[in-house]
């Protein structure tokens, strides 16, 4: 849904395109044997090509290569067959050969598509307008010294893919699905970890305003650099609200570099918006063109992984799950894996419903991941299976849980040491029921008399007696008999 600003006069439609930078996973770097590793000692993992010493050339990585392919074909993209390593002109400190080699006119891959789940139910396509490769620059580091600025060149080199969206989201909730679903794709294909915290992925921010209803595209800013999905949300809110302000006092929005302010939730101005001609592209002389093979494409689009979408569409059809559930279980490959493990022998929306719910909360909580859930995927199965064979109640399993999270014991032994097994028998049931009809007159006469709510009373009254223990559905039942 659409993110739209009611100014004084009018109503604003937020337009929204963004430039994502993923970090090729792979063992060594672009052009060199150096590792691309996180968290070496600075300037540990730094070849010759990467410091640009005199001499040196650089040599593809034709891993890389695939990756970016891998990625491209995940995307649903058009994969180039032709394409060409630049030279891209500018000088920074950690820049040490004064260009950085990437692509420009010829990307290796060209327009592609991400479907995004939104929370209302509906679907929304965003388009991908390239994905291009290009080395790191290292980084610089002006908080060691007081008078100094450090240059670590560990990153310098490292395989980068730029993604480019075309301007197709309309709010900062459609960035967000944007990047988990790019974030989730990438991890599914294994080309990049997405690891925002460790800059393996961050985005440039496009943003733009205009009068809702108006086709045509206004001045827009570019926000460099923002390393998590929350951050490029508060990004776009204050961006688009600034510019609206702007334009609404009669003010123009000058395109320019912006950088956000983390502490404040806020962009600020960093310089002037450059463009291509400023950076004076050209073939890199020591690069030639790069020439793929149909084969070459093909042998890759054999071995892709079922992605999120294709998995979305199975989960819905053959567990019969909803879409927003199949949705969030297969947005990350390690919940869909434990979800199958469990499905396989058990009921699926049971499971599906256990793991949304329950299982998510705890991890939230604990601040883990899937892989590193205290309860694994056999674990949950053999609780929910008790549930199924009514050997434990659903209010008693939510107990049983709690015990498993705070012990690591099984659900069975939990079962047998507590005494919770549920009481399914029904002579047993009839019974105590029975008493309890004996023991209230009143309330049975209000049920007589027509008023059905005190049938729920009743309930409560029988599982009060067997402490919680009695089959609630057989209590139903019999209780209804009873009563008639």
């Amino acid at each position: 849904m659409a993110y739209t600003i009611q100014g004084k006069t009018q109503e604003w439609e937020v337009v929204v395109g963004l430039e994502v930078h993923a970090q090729v996973t792979s063992k060594a770097k672009l052009f060199s044997g150096a590792s691309a590793a996180y968290g070496g000692a600075p300037n540990s993992q730094v070849s010759l090509v990467d410091a640009a010493m005199p001499g040196v050339l650089p040599v593809i990585n034709s891993y890389c290569i695939e990756q970016a392919v891998r990625t491209g074909l995940g995307l649903r993209a058009k994969i180039n067959e032709d394409s060409v390593f630049e030279r891209k002109n500018y000088f920074y400190p950690d820049l040490p050969q004064g260009y950085q080699i990437s692509q420009y006119q010829k990307p290796i891959v060209g327009e592609g598509v991400v479907m995004l789940d939104m929370e209302d139910g509906t679907r929304r396509e965003i388009g991908i307008e390239r994905l291009h490769m290009e080395q790191d620059a290292g980084k610089s580091m002006h908080d060691q010294a007081p008078s100094s600025s450090y240059i670590d060149l560990n990153r310098s080199g490292i395989c980068l893919m730029e993604i480019v969206s075309k301007p197709d989201m309309r709010s900062s909730g459609e960035a967000g699905a944007f990047l988990r679903k790019l974030r989730s794709i990438m991890r599914y294909l294994g080309t990049c970890d997405g690891n925002m915290e460790e800059g393996s992925m961050r985005a440039d921010v496009n943003v733009s305003v205009r009068p809702l209803g108006s086709s045509r595209y206004l001045t827009r800013t570019e926000t460099k650099n923002v390393n998590s999905v929350r951050f490029v949300m508060q990004a776009i809110e204050f961006e688009s609200n600034r510019q609206t302000v702007a334009y609404e006092n009669g003010d123009s929005v000058i395109q320019e570099t912006r950088l956000f302010d983390s502490q404040c939730s806020e962009t600020r101005a960093m310089r002037a918006k450059e463009f291509a001609h400023d950076y004076r592209y050209f073939p890199d002389p020591d690069l030639l063109p790069l020439k793929l093979s149909s084969s070459f494409i093909q042998k890759i689009q054999d071995g892709l992984p079922e992605l999120p979408d294709e998995k979305r569409d199975r989960f819905m059809e053959d567990y019969e799950l909803k879409a927003y559930d199949a949705g969030i279980l297969v947005a990350d490959q390690e919940v869909a894996n434990y979800f199958e493990d469990i499905a396989i022998d058990h009921d699926p929306k049971l499971s599906a419903n256990w793991i949304i719910t329950n299982l998510f909360s705890v991890l939230k909580k604990l601040g883990c991941n899937i892989v590193e859930s205290p309860i694994s995927a056999s674990d949950l199965g053999e609780l929910i299976g008790l549930v199924e064979d009514n050997t434990i109640s659903g209010r008693t399993a939510k107990e049983v849980f709690d015990t498993m999270i705070d012990t690591g014991k099984s659900a069975s032994d939990i079962v047998d040491e507590k005494g919770l097994k549920q009481i399914s028998d029904i002579s047993q049931i009839d019974t105590i029921i029975k008493q309890v009809l004996t023991d209230n007159p009143k309330q049975l006469a209000q049920v007589k008399a027509g008023n059905a709510k005190v049938i729920g009373w009743f309930v409560g009254q029988v599982m009060k007696a067997t402490k919680g223990k009695a089959n609630p559905e057989i209590v139903n039942k019999l209780l209804r008999e009873k009563i008639k």
